[in-house]
């Protein structure tokens, strides 16, 4: 009888171990971190401006593994924001437009928002913008995460790009006629 009874002791922790095993794997994908967890913003500012347009720049650090895809951005300071690029407009001179899907940051790598490139760009500035103060802005990606981050709003005379006539936005708006900006 001792040894039977060894031996169901001895079935069940092994029954047991392996219902505990087998808990911890299944078949459903592993999750993810959020996208906004592998993203770092770094040397931020956006060009002051007492009204109208303006634009924000950084630099964009994917330290994660996979892709990350910034989708939108917001602003307490702009009633509407878009992530703009650079372009060749119909005439052959560079205008800015929306940027048609976002920007990716690709695995382990870096995205430049700079001043005649891609940018965030304040479509309709709330309120001035003044050299030495901070604006806060908020990064939108695609699996609907986000990360808030402040920059330095700062005094800058280029970039003065044209938006490209007749453009749409990303929200399908028709983008405003020509305009100073980012």
């Amino acid at each position: 009888m001792k040894f039977s009874r060894r031996t169901s002791t001895l079935t069940a922790a092994v029954s047991a171990t392996a219902l505990i095993l087998s808990g911890c794997s299944s078949n459903e994908p592993a999750t993810t971190a959020p996208e906004s967890d592998s993203l770092v913003v770094r040397e931020q500012w956006v060009k002051a401006a007492d009204s109208g347009m303006t634009a924000a720049f950084a630099e964009l650090q994917n330290t994660g593994d996979s892709d990350v895809h910034v989708v939108g951005a917001s602003s307490p300071s702009s009633s509407r924001m878009e992530l703009h690029e650079m372009a060749t407009g119909a005439d052959g001179a560079m205008v800015m437009r929306p940027k048609d899907g976002g920007f990716v940051i690709p695995a382990g790598g870096t995205h430049v928002l700079a001043a005649g490139g891609d940018h965030l760009m304040l479509m309709d500035v709330t309120s001035p913008l003044t050299p030495g103060s901070d604006a806060e802005f908020t990064l939108e990606f695609e699996d609907a995460s986000t990360t808030t981050f402040t920059a330095q709003v700062r005094d800058f005379s280029g970039a003065q790009e044209n938006y490209q006539p007749g453009g749409m936005s990303m929200n399908g708006s028709a983008t405003p006629a020509p305009a100073n900006g980012g």
